[in-house]
């Protein structure tokens, strides 16, 4: 056990806990027992929640990176059994060459199961194949009396979408089935198109993102007038082997990416302003194709880009940075171009703002719902941060939408029942997990969760 420093990975908010880094199974059950202060215990994965999901301010934090084994891979039902603390970027190395992939990938591969479980992550393919609860068939959760339950969604669907989505506060998962996509290749053949302004996008993405599975639009959101929104949209779907040249069908499930450069540990404050990042902007829109089809491009490009950097959240400086992402529904079109409106007329000098569209939810503390979602990075130092997003928060909730609890910082508690009008639900269901609310976080207390 050592006493560390632990923050999220827009650096912003850090707080000092107890770290734990459990052996095995028995360690976990021993310190559920033993390890519960007054301040309470969390489970950690890589840390890679943006705000203070993850952290546990004068209390136990356990590591569960150190459990991180992968037990078995039926490649016949294309399923997985793993710890929860195997990453994604562990668990893809030894799929993909198996012709198996996760059926949800987030813009990172530095996640665990066990928290992508518990923030219900999702991808670019939330419209077809929903977040990763969906593709997780059962879960070991410890709960904070000690007991080890197996649960399914079919079985015990109370605690099952109570854990999903319940940013870790349910007890801790120590182990998960997960059901997997079956592919043919390491590579993905991707469509892409310039849009001239946010309806642009917005109109293409309705029309056609139904016939990909995996669909994004990058955003530049220092563009304004007529070119407000102007975006690169790209779609696709894992390449078949038949579309390989011959001479690479051999090697067609070869995977091992790597960090080509990596952040240094300190930069100059204010090196993402308006200037550099408007530079950035015009570049990357320029650069990309007016219409391009089926472009071959690797697993590792296509869904973890920033993971070619290492340490990426460093390019803020040592103030950090926040991601805003918000969804509102379908229908509430207005709402998004006036945030979007809103963002211009600050000139938020993000350099990673990305649209997509939203499926069916799993209610309860999961953050996806049906309707349109818009995630962008801003420094943390910049002027008037603070009120721009209380407005926002306002006008997402107007239009029936909620923020991300996985990214948020800053949110003010009486938000939070009106974005997730089943929060009362879930708090009775924890209720009867932890009756004695053992199971906390930084974020949990500064929103008013439990």
């Amino acid at each position: 056990m050592n006493e560390i420093l632990l923050t999220g990975w827009g650096r912003t908010t850090p707080t000092r806990s107890r770290v734990h880094l459990p052996a095995d199974t028995d360690a976990t059950l021993r310190l559920m027992a033993d390890g519960n202060g007054s301040r309470g215990l969390l489970a950690r994965g890589l840390g890679r929640a943006y705000g203070d999901a993850a952290q546990n301010a004068g209390g136990d934090v356990l590591d569960m990176t150190s459990l991180a084994g992968i037990h078995a891979v039926d490649v016949d039902a294309a399923t997985v059994d793993v710890d929860a603390g195997v990453s994604l970027d562990t668990l893809l190395r030894h799929l993909v060459p198996l012709g198996l992939f996760v059926t949800v990938s987030p813009g990172t591969r530095y996640v665990t199961v066990g928290g992508a479980l518990a923030c219900d992550i999702h991808g670019k393919n939330h419209h077809r194949e929903g977040s990763f609860a969906r593709s997780v068939l059962s879960f070991d959760l410890l709960t904070p009396d000690g007991e080890v339950r197996t649960v399914t969604a079919d079985a015990d669907p109370e605690v099952f979408w109570a854990t999903a989505g319940g940013m870790g506060l349910t007890g801790v998962v120590l182990r998960a089935t997960l059901k997997l996509l079956r592919i043919e290749t390491a590579m993905v053949s991707v469509d892409t198109e310039r849009a001239g302004d946010l309806d642009d996008v917005m109109a293409r993405m309705e029309a056609r993102d139904d016939d990909y599975r995996y669909s994004v639009a990058w955003i530049d959101l220092l563009a304004s007038g007529a070119a407000m929104g102007r975006s690169v949209l790209t779609r696709g779907d894992h390449t078949p082997l038949a579309d390989l040249p011959e001479g690479k069908r051999a090697n067609a499930l070869d995977y091992g990416p790597k960090a080509l450069l990596s952040a240094p540990a300190f930069l100059p404050p204010g090196l993402l302003n308006r200037l550099t990042v408007r530079a950035f902007n015009e570049l990357w829109f320029r650069k990309a194709p007016v219409s391009q089809i089926g472009h071959p491009e690797s697993i590792a490009t296509f869904f973890h880009p920033l993971d070619m950097i290492g340490d990426w959240n460093r390019i803020y400086g040592r103030a950090g940075f926040l991601q805003y992402q918000f969804v509102v529904p379908f229908g509430q079109e207005g709402a998004m171009r006036q945030i979007v409106e809103e963002l211009v007329r600050h000139q938020c000098p993000s350099f990673l703002a990305v649209l997509k569209r939203f499926g069916p939810g799993n209610g309860l503390l999961s953050f996806p719902s049906p309707g349109w979602t818009l995630a962008l990075d801003i420094p943390a130092a910049m002027g008037g941060l603070g009120p721009l997003l209380a407005r926002l928060d306002e006008r997402v909730v107007d239009a029936g939408g909620r923020i991300y609890l996985a990214k948020d910082s800053r949110l003010a508690p009486h938000m939070v029942p009106r974005m997730y009008p089943e929060l009362d639900r879930w708090r009775e269901l924890r209720e009867r997990l932890d009756p004695k609310r053992r199971m906390t976080s930084d974020l949990a207390r500064r929103l008013q969760l439990l």
